[in-house]
């Protein structure tokens, strides 16, 4: 089983056109894994053949590394002299990360970057913390409170399935930095949740996504502040 869903995701990875080493694909199959495990259990997700899970969940989120790195690259650097000194990494939340997607796929493709991984509910921030130690990911961390509770600025905040557009912008906003950029994972462009953003909020691109082996429609949402 193992060896096909190697198999699988490194055609994916190929087709995404995205380049890893051999021990983040590991790393990911190995998450992969867990959330099979756990699932079992908690109810991380409603995906239970691995299979499934493969395309459903880790080339979804995978199709999110190659534009989510391109952005990253378009940031300006830090503003104050205090961040540009101590070189400060750039930090994500994932909001509603649920089992921890695309979160803890982000922490594992870009390990340059922090990931805070945030949810409501104990058990699922559990496991993420889980995978952290299992993994060895020192730049991926668990959040149990709600994203309207936490204090803290980031660059990029992202979401996946969490909510309607302006719900996640309004929840999210005081999160995100001055000059960053929120990433919200959509399957059909949602035409009416962009006419209802709010005037301090600005989509400024719609990126559609062909995710390998899924035949559903998926796009990126990025948004700004004005």
């Amino acid at each position: 089983m193992m060896l096909s869903l190697e198999h699988e995701l490194r055609r994916g990875l190929a087709e995404l056109e995205l380049s890893l080493v051999d021990d983040q694909v590991g790393k990911l199959l190995e998450y992969l894994n867990m959330i099979h495990k756990w699932a079992k259990t908690y109810n991380l997700t409603s995906v239970r053949e691995p299979a499934g899970m493969m395309t459903h969940h880790l080339l979804d989120s995978l199709a999110v590394i190659a534009p989510l790195r391109r952005r990253l690259a378009d940031l300006p650097r830090a503003q104050t002299v205090e961040d540009q000194a101590a070189d400060c990494p750039t930090r994500v939340l994932d909001v509603g990360s649920g089992a921890g997607l695309p979160g803890v796929v982000i922490a594992i493709c870009c390990p340059d970057v922090v990931v805070d991984c945030v949810d409501a509910v104990a058990k699922k921030v559990a496991f993420i913390r889980q995978v952290a130690g299992v993994l060895k990911l020192t730049n991926l961390g668990g959040l149990h409170q709600r994203v309207q509770d936490l204090s803290g600025t980031y660059r990029v905040v992202s979401s996946r399935a969490f909510a309607s557009l302006t719900e996640f912008a309004r929840l999210s906003s005081g999160l995100l930095a001055s000059d960053g950029i929120w990433l919200a994972m959509k399957g059909r462009v949602p035409d009416d949740e962009m006419a209802a953003l709010p005037g301090n909020t600005r989509v400024f691109h719609v990126e559609q996504l062909k995710v390998p082996g899924l035949s559903a429609d998926r796009c990126i949402v990025w948004m700004h502040k004005t």
